[in-house]
């Protein structure tokens, strides 16, 4: 099974607190994890002028060597933290124009069946 990157939520309705953790993909998402590796609270303690999160560098950059995927609001809070580069391997491809341009004449197959159809 592969090894995912992504959050485990855990506190009380209002006061929510996110694990980064490392575990098995088809876990679901308050599990056992194979690691703990961060804790994000995304709300604002009186006196700190911004969010904080405690994570573990060296065992996040392990298990992306060793083929974790992250998922894509892991991907994001990596690279605010200067983890991972922004553009890197593990964001969605982005889709933009096709590289060729369409052609616009018809195949040949086409072209056959329309000699089958009028004849």
């Amino acid at each position: 099974m592969p090894i995912r990157l992504r959050f485990a939520l855990h506190g009380t309705r209002h006061n929510r607190v996110f694990h980064l953790v490392a575990i098995e993909q088809a876990q679901r998402r308050d599990a056992k994890p194979t690691e703990t590796l961060g804790i994000y609270n995304r709300y604002i303690a009186k006196g700190q002028p911004q969010k904080t999160i405690e994570w573990s560098v060296d065992r996040i950059r392990y298990w992306l060597s060793v083929g974790a995927i992250p998922s894509k609001s892991v991907v994001k809070l990596l690279e605010m933290g200067n983890i991972l580069k922004p553009g890197s391997q593990y964001h969605p491809k982005a889709t933009g124009p096709p590289s060729e341009p369409i052609s616009t004449t018809p195949k040949a197959p086409a072209a056959a069946a329309d000699k089958v159809a009028s004849a």
